[in-house]
């Protein structure tokens, strides 16, 4: 998901919309809507001797289905696809499920959401990097989605907020036994954003984790910036953004990473990257991303790709 808010955040910057969903079938209350996020890119990653490689990241088909019940409540179902490691591996059978859930919606403005999904501080982070170089926030030290997870999203006017639990379903021999509750929550004042984050983890047989965040963005016109900050009783990381227009469909992001974590020298990275929307089709973009650490022994890492998104 985080890999979407770095296309609705160049998107806000250049003044395009964003790419609606293509509507297969609508009537009698139905609505049938599909999703699709397609990319490719020339990559050699950041680290010790790393060759170019060409991968797909992402292929991904989001299926979704909506049924009005009446004037204040309808049902959704949605099925999201990704064949990345089918394409990448070649040795995966078929694609991964990457979302599965069943769902009401209430008043259009609250949402029960009930399988497998991505936790609600999945929802944190300002970074804008294509390919993370450190880490995307601190709730990535952990997880970010489980199978068995009942989240409940509620936007009113500027303020949003979102609350998750994955079940722990033990004695259940298909789950993994992980349990996470997690809240989210984010509000705008004038040209200034703000959010936190929290979570609390644990994997079976495991101590809990608890992990928090806070983070802010500023609409300066010209340019957009963003900061987040997360800690762990062992970890803390934290994100540096700028984000601005150089044209009327090209944007350029520049960022830094840093983790600091127990027992582990203190990683710095950054990342600059500049993206290109061809004006007939907001769809299709080209991007390139430069990048790199000050990890031992790594070398600079740089890509080069393109997006097609509907």
């Amino acid at each position: 998901m985080k890999k979407m808010v770095l296309a609705a955040a160049i998107a806000s910057v250049v003044g395009v919309s964003s790419v609606s969903a293509a509507t297969i079938y609508e009537g009698n209350g139905l609505k049938y809507e599909l999703k699709g996020d397609l990319q490719v890119q020339l990559r050699q990653k950041v680290g010790d001797d790393q060759d170019l490689d060409l991968e797909f990241d992402d292929l991904e088909l989001k299926n979704r289905i909506t049924y009005a019940l009446n004037d204040d409540l309808s049902a959704f179902g949605q099925l999201d696809y990704s064949f990345d490691k089918k394409a990448n591996e070649g040795d995966i059978d078929g694609g991964k499920l990457e979302e599965a859930y069943l769902g009401l919606t209430f008043g259009g403005n609250i949402d029960l959401r009930l399988g497998k999904q991505n936790y609600s501080s999945d929802e944190f982070s300002v970074e804008k990097a294509y390919e993370t170089v450190v880490e995307d926030d601190i709730f990535d030290l952990n997880g970010d989605a489980g199978d068995d997870v009942v989240r409940i999203d509620a936007e009113f006017d500027n303020f949003f907020v979102s609350v998750s639990t994955d079940l722990e379903a033990e004695g259940n021999g298909d789950s993994d036994g992980t349990q996470s509750t997690d809240l989210f929550v984010s509000t705008s004042i004038g040209n200034v954003g703000l959010m936190a984050a929290y979570q609390d983890y644990q994997e079976q047989g495991e101590d809990s984790v608890d992990a928090w965040g806070v983070g802010a963005t500023f609409d300066a016109g010209f340019a957009k910036f963003g900061a987040d900050y997360g800690s762990t009783d062992s970890a803390d990381v934290y994100n540096l953004v700028a984000a601005f227009p150089v044209a009327a469909t090209t944007a350029v992001a520049v960022g830094i990473q840093n983790l600091e974590e127990d027992g582990a020298d203190d990683v710095t990275g950054w990342y600059a990257n500049v993206t290109y929307k061809f004006p007939e089709q907001k769809g299709v973009s080209l991007f390139a991303e430069i990048a790199d650490s000050d990890e031992q022994d790594a070398d600079m890492g740089y890509l080069a790709g393109m997006r097609i998104t509907f």
